[in-house]
């Protein structure tokens, strides 16, 4: 049973903009941090953004500005609004969270930002 399922991936012109989601299952979403992560081919994933229970936000230096990340803990869903998209955030995007007593990713959906 999936218990983390991301969308909104996609293609996309350099300057455009997406809105990733990823919904979570269960009771624990709302009592922890989570976070967005990103990994492009041949590379180590690293984190984009987090945000606490609370809503207190931190992000990467690559993405400051141009990214929010945002949680509806009424809908167990955080979401990454992407802005101002460049080629090099190219990369397959996964979120971070709570699934019962073990953090868990979601599948992972692809970006791509491309004339």
């Amino acid at each position: 049973q999936v218990q983390l399922v991301e969308s909104g991936g996609g293609l996309v012109q350099p300057g455009g903009s997406l809105r990733l989601s990823c919904a979570a299952s269960g009771s624990s979403f709302r009592f922890y941090a989570v976070g967005w992560y990103r990994q492009a081919p041949g590379k180590q994933r690293e984190l984009v953004a987090a945000i606490t229970s609370s809503g207190n936000t931190n992000y990467a230096d690559f993405v400051k500005g141009r990214f929010t990340i945002s949680r509806d803990n009424a809908k167990n869903t955080m979401y990454l609004q992407m802005n101002s998209l460049k080629p090099e955030d190219t990369a397959v995007y996964y979120c971070n969270a709570p699934v019962g007593v073990v953090m868990r990713w979601g599948q992972g959906t692809q970006v791509t930002v491309s004339s």
